[in-house]
């Protein structure tokens, strides 16, 4: 009979304290940066910080993954491979890379996972990798079911996706667009985050088609009712965006996802999850209550139109209703939700997302703080429910491994044994005078043995073999169930694995046999990588050598697709002349259109 698929659900961790949260909420592993080398600078960790988070996560089962996702300079190799070692010598689960010169380094055992920056969206990449020693995959977020399931048949690497959070317009590595106009390069974790401010879309004639809008902005993924899919097509990591996200958003989205995955494993026993132990969540998660700019599924079941948050790339929340009434200073609502006071409400007008503090709500009028200019009928969102990020920022849940717990007598005294769901055992016995009971023992001993209270253990029930009723005073009992847990602890401690995968050394021909900067080949290690994999090396990386007059965004997302010019879908002239243009106060972007590939190419007209 073929083994379950152990399936992991994989969040964002900031920090330690965010990485403990997610555990605690469901996640069976978290990817937490490093300082200096992560693909999110403004989320970088300290050795200590991700010690003491792997330290926590490995009592659960659960695995820590650190991003060292940015591509390397020269002078930084040897500060990596020592950052590296320290990082297997803590017990870290994984290193997240891009820079393929990390495999030239003299590494210690640790598993190796391809960022989704490394740009894997075909069979021959990911066999690639695969072959090159890495462990996991992060696959484009671009990629529909059956590409998926296309790359899974043909490959046995752990595949991971995105299954929610910001999605970038462009393909992942692939996007040079903030180095070119700030200096701050994405691949080195510091994008700029061009595509999300506004531009007036502009023909060759001058004429303006749209004015003003994000258009590149996407709204935010969402796989929560694919998942079952995306199992079934062969994935094995569910992956929630967001290194920069507060607590309260990796809890809710946590939340919300471990308990969805836990419905298809009671119905789908071919699934197990990854880590140990139950999470208790003592709230109603809601994926709309985080920030979000709307949801969309991408290109999971195909191109779909509706896919852009042109409006804004601000969080919308969730939708309200719609304006009833509007008084002298307040208003109503046509809504089923109740709003509350300290609520933040948001709404759509000419320019683009406004919103209010609801001040006081009661008898069914909204009293905002400053009352916002808008009409009957206009759709009202909220972005901010007070009650309910309040109530995320107290404990919301609680963790448990599940234990049983046998207790007998033995000629000297009694023995003691306690096991967890994964089958650890510890066990202890003790020399006592036995003293017969004067009244029924059972009850008592069964409550004191129980009282596991904030430790990782429930005990779910206890097994006593006694030939008469023995007293044992509660006190003792306490001190018993003490060593019970602690010795259990120690033996989980104990006997948890870290992987070891070392990097075998390889000459397989890369999938592409020539590298311009689309290659990011950023340091001496990676060019002898690609060499040694019978590749060469035309241009370096654009931060090293910026290319002019060059594609710097290739993305999925295609505005004339979107505005309803597609060239596969009508045979309808726009009424306006190629090429477009995305303009603003700084930049004026050229749009191209690769249709055979059904891709758009953003450049910089203005580049010098």
């Amino acid at each position: 009979m073929k083994a379950p698929r152990i399936v992991e659900l994989l969040a964002p961790a900031k920090n330690k304290e965010i990485g403990k949260e997610a555990i605690l909420h469901g996640a069976d592993a978290v990817y937490i940066g490093i300082s200096g080398f992560s693909a999110r600078m403004a989320a970088g960790n300290s050795i200590e910080d991700i010690a003491e988070l792997v330290e926590f996560a490995h009592q659960y089962n659960a695995k820590v993954y650190v991003a060292l996702n940015t591509i390397l300079y020269d002078h930084e190799l040897l500060q990596v491979e020592k950052l590296i070692r320290e990082l297997y010598r803590i017990h870290a689960d994984a290193v997240i890379v891009q820079d393929m010169g990390i495999l030239q380094l003299n590494l210690p055992p640790i598993p190796l996972h391809a960022s989704t920056q490394t740009d894997n969206r075909t069979v021959e990449k990911v066999q690639f990798l695969e072959n090159a020693g890495f462990t996991q995959v992060v696959l484009a977020r671009e990629l529909s079911r059956d590409q998926i399931a296309e790359i899974s048949s043909q490959t046995s690497i752990a595949l991971e996706v995105f299954v929610h959070g910001a999605l970038c317009v462009s393909y992942s590595g692939q996007c040079y667009i903030s180095q070119a106009i700030t200096g701050r390069s994405a691949n080195r974790g510091e994008c700029a985050q061009i595509c999300r401010l506004p531009f007036d879309l502009q023909d060759a004639d001058g004429r303006i088609v749209r004015k003003n809008a994000h258009l590149l902005s996407l709204k935010d993924f969402n796989q929560y009712d694919n998942l079952e899919e995306l199992l079934d097509a062969g994935v094995s990591s569910l992956k929630i965006e967001g290194r920069l996200k507060d607590v309260t958003y990796v809890k809710n989205v946590v939340a919300a996802y471990r308990q969805r995955l836990d419905c298809i494993f009671r119905k789908r026993p071919e699934y197990v999850q990854a880590s140990s132990g139950r999470s208790e969540i003592n709230f109603t998660p809601n994926l709309s209550k985080s920030f979000n700019r709307g949801f969309t599924h991408y290109l999971f079941n195909g191109r779909q139109h509706d896919i852009g948050s042109f409006e804004s790339p601000k969080s919308i929340g969730e939708f309200v209703g719609t304006v009833k009434t509007v008084g002298r200073n307040w208003l109503s609502l046509s809504t089923t939700l109740t709003i509350n006071n300290g609520d933040g409400l948001c709404f759509m007008d000419k320019d683009g997302l406004n919103g209010f503090r609801v001040n006081r709500s009661e008898g069914g009028r909204i009293f905002p703080a400053v009352m916002p200019g808008l009409s009957a009928g206009t759709k009202v969102y909220r972005n901010y429910d007070h009650d309910f990020e309040n109530w995320l920022t107290k404990k919301t849940a609680e963790r448990k491994i599940a234990a049983n717990i046998f207790i007998r007598e033995i000629p000297t005294g009694f023995a003691l044994q306690i096991s967890d769901e994964d089958n650890h055992s510890y066990t202890f016995s003790v020399i006592l005078e036995k003293q017969t009971a004067q009244k029924p023992q059972q009850e008592n001993i069964r409550t004191q043995l129980s009282k596991t209270g904030t430790t990782l253990f429930s005990v779910k029930s206890i097994d006593i073999r006694f030939s008469k009723e023995w007293f044992i005073p509660s006190s003792l009992l306490g001190e018993w169930r003490k060593q019970l847990i602690s010795g259990l602890l120690a033996v989980r401690k104990i006997n948890y694995r870290q992987e070891r995968s070392p990097i075998p050394p390889t000459t397989h021909a890369y999938p592409e046999k020539e590298l311009t900067y689309l290659g990011n080949v950023s340091n001496s290690n990676s060019g002898s990588f690609y060499l040694q994999h019978r590749t060469k090396i035309l241009q370096p990386a654009f931060e090293q050598v910026q290319q002019k007059n060059v594609p710097l965004m290739f993305t999925k997302h295609c505005i004339k697709f979107a505005l309803g010019w597609c060239p596969r879908e009508t045979k309808e002239k726009a009424g306006f002349r190629e090429p477009f243009y995305l303009i603003n106060q700084q930049n004026k972007l050229k749009l191209s259109f690769d249709c055979r590939k059904c891709e758009m190419r953003v450049s910089l007209e203005n580049q010098q």
